[in-house]
């Protein structure tokens, strides 16, 4: 697997050299825009609303709206006075309780492997990390973006996981209907309860769940490839609807 990173963490004065992999990959698939005559991709033009003229690469500068219609374009120079210096370095700053950080703080999940094997200090941040069960809350830049974010051991290594910052994530009191829930009756508790019992599991599996989607579609490109017909056909579902939500629940049981 190819490193996108290769640095250190930094903890008190103790130095880790380390290197920095996806963890996750995703396999979505990518459709193009075509001419629906020819199958021949789409280009877009760089327009510009103002003369509905095309705008030339050399011309084109980014900026920010600051007001409806206005916008800053920032120089080279005052860009580079503010961008987060490179690092090589993920500097920690506290230790949590596993327990401690809200799932919606997460947002990408990197792999933490040793610059080189049998790598001793690795091995025992790892192992301390374990056996304490706390989770390392450090600072890095990467790819000219600061990130904080959390370090903990995982499986036969270290999974390093950005977070969001707090002032990016939604108040879910922003979310419509939820200050009006309705009174929840003991009989609707009951079959509640009694559905997710049966519905229960102790083991997690993610292995169960697939992305038929992305199977079938493959199945179709692989036939596609060969110049074979593609016929579509769906399977039909019988959808039971119930208004009541006790019979629901009982209907579910069933």
């Amino acid at each position: 697997m190819k490193s996108i990173w290769n640095g250190s963490i930094s903890f008190g004065l103790v130095n880790i050299p380390v290197k920095l992999y996806s963890a996750i990959e995703s396999k979505a698939f990518s459709f193009r825009m075509l001419d629906k005559k020819s199958n021949s991709p789409i280009k877009y033009k760089r327009i510009s609303e103002k003369t509905g003229k095309e705008v030339p690469w050399p011309d084109i500068v980014k900026g920010i709206e600051i007001s409806k219609g206005k916008f800053f374009v920032p120089t080279k120079e005052q860009l580079e006075a503010i961008k987060p210096e490179k690092s090589d370095t993920i500097d920690i700053v506290e230790f949590v309780d596993q327990d401690q950080i809200d799932p919606v703080y997460f947002n990408s999940h990197y792999y933490i492997g040793p610059a080189k094997e049998k790598e001793k200090t690795y091995f025992l941040f790892r192992e301390i990390l374990q056996t304490t069960a706390r989770t390392a809350l450090g600072r890095f830049v990467m790819r000219e973006k600061e990130y904080v974010c959390t370090i903990k051991a995982y499986k036969e290594g270290l999974l390093l996981t950005t977070l969001n910052y707090s002032y990016e994530v939604r108040d879910i009191k922003s979310v419509d209907a939820l200050q009006s829930a309705p009174k929840i009756g003991e009989p609707e508790l009951k079959l509640a309860h009694e559905l997710i019992n049966k519905l229960y599991n102790t083991q997690f599996n993610i292995e169960q769940f697939k992305d038929t989607f992305a199977e079938e579609m493959e199945k179709i490109m692989k036939k596609a490839a060969k110049g074979e017909v593609i016929e579509a056909s769906k399977a039909t579902k019988k959808v039971r609807k119930e208004d009541n939500l006790i019979a629901a629940l009982k209907a579910s049981l069933d």
